[in-house]
């Protein structure tokens, strides 16, 4: 969530499919170890809700032969029938959707979706560790909360993940890793161990974290000097867009802002927009399609549309971020700097199966204001600087025009 896209209804509104949200998949784990959900979207009539295209090399989240109907319909089908044999339906829902060619489509349990509503208001249960797994199904370190229970025993971003609590890792969805990490199948709450293998370069160690209630901080605010004031928006859960707002608010005259997104995996679509609103003075933040009906999402009005504006991306920027991001771009509104942003846009909807387990299901895209679907492709920035980027993010708002 670590954490993390994605959009679908919370919970309770899953029956009634009366609101859209925006789930980050990949960062489950770290929610639980991390991970970011994003959720509020505006009630779509359809109540239906991506894919990755093929740019970059990059494999479509789901096929687009795939109608999205007859594709949930056969999750539910087989979990039904796994049910009334006595079986597990959430399994039996997994093995579609491993099959389907779904990159993004996950099944979770109650206990499991559960989680994500904790996670919405920036606490979970876990180590503090945000992981993510790359093509070759080796399961890595993505990032690393500070000031939790992996930081303090040395666990570091880009670690290999081999095993937890005696399961192997590599080949495993980072949600089932998630699970493993908090303890789902035990039940496991604060102040249970779990025993992790790790490997960097050479090294191979065993370590036994114990698991701590955590809050996130998802918006940290630095006054740097020339007048830069950076905020840094690591998620986008419940009250970051107010933050965004206050920090701009208050920042001094004349002051540029340093946006940083790096590593930013998603959040609340809600929250996403009311940060976008902070630099904007109304106006459209993104479109998405829902089975083909088009809906959009607009920013408030009264944003600060003349201080300078340099929004920071990385490979790590996703979804919600990168809706963000698409946003100020498109409109002229900041200079982004940095790298290629991840490449998150596919739409999710949530189905509850007879189970009570939970599968989101692709079914949708999402395009920033010019029509750009992001989805595979991600955002190139308007100057691309890997090492040194915030030096050269500060060099540009120099050249903005803010003032010391």
């Amino acid at each position: 969530m670590p954490g993390g896209s994605a959009f679908c209804v919370r919970p309770r509104d899953l029956r009634r499919g009366a609101a859209l949200t925006w789930v980050l998949l990949g960062v489950l784990g770290t929610a639980a170890a991390g991970g970011w959900w994003d959720r509020e979207l505006p009630p779509a009539p359809s109540a239906e809700a991506g894919g990755r295209t093929g740019a970059q090399g990059r494999t479509p989240a789901v096929p687009s032969d795939v109608d999205p109907a007859a594709y949930r319909d056969a999750v539910e089908r087989a979990a039904a029938a796994a049910v009334a044999d006595g079986k597990s339906g959430k399994q039996a829902a997994e093995d579609v959707v491993s099959r389907s060619g779904d990159r993004w489509g996950a099944v979770y349990d109650h206990a499991e979706y559960a989680e994500f509503e904790q996670a919405l208001d920036g606490h979970y249960t876990g180590v503090g560790i945000f992981v993510e797994r790359g093509r070759d199904g080796v399961v890595r370190v993505a990032r690393v909360q500070a000031g939790g229970p992996a930081a303090r025993a040395g666990v570091r971003a880009g670690d290999l993940l081999e095993s937890v609590d005696g399961h192997r890792a590599t080949g495993l969805r980072p949600g089932q890793v998630v699970a493993l990490l908090r303890g789902d199948a035990q039940r496991a709450g604060a102040g249970t161990p779990v025993v992790l293998v790790l490997r960097r370069g050479a090294r191979t160690w065993t370590e036994t974290l114990v698991r701590e209630r955590l809050s996130s901080e998802p918006v940290t605010v630095t006054r740097l000097s020339g007048g830069v004031v950076m905020i840094k928006v690591g998620s986008f859960t419940k009250g970051s867009g107010a933050r965004v707002r206050e920090a701009v608010r208050t920042a001094p005259a004349g002051a540029g802002v340093l946006l940083d997104l790096r590593g930013n995996r998603g959040g609340l679509v809600t929250e996403a927009v009311a940060a976008a609103s902070a630099f904007l003075d109304g106006g459209l933040v993104a479109t998405y399609d829902v089975r083909g009906a088009q809906r959009a999402l607009y920013a408030d009005r009264g944003g600060d549309t003349r201080r300078p504006l340099v929004a920071l991306i990385d490979g790590g920027t996703m979804s919600a971020a990168e809706l963000v991001t698409g946003a100020l771009q498109d409109r002229g509104r900041a200079v982004t700097v940095g790298t290629r942003t991840f490449g998150k846009g596919s739409v999710q909807m949530p189905t509850e199966l007879p189970d009570g387990s939970v599968a989101e299901l692709t079914v949708g895209h999402y395009r920033t204001p010019s029509g750009r679907s992001l989805d595979g492709r991600g955002i190139s920035p308007d100057l691309v600087a890997a090492d040194g980027a915030e030096e050269r993010a500060r060099g540009v708002l120099g050249g903005l025009g803010a003032a010391p």
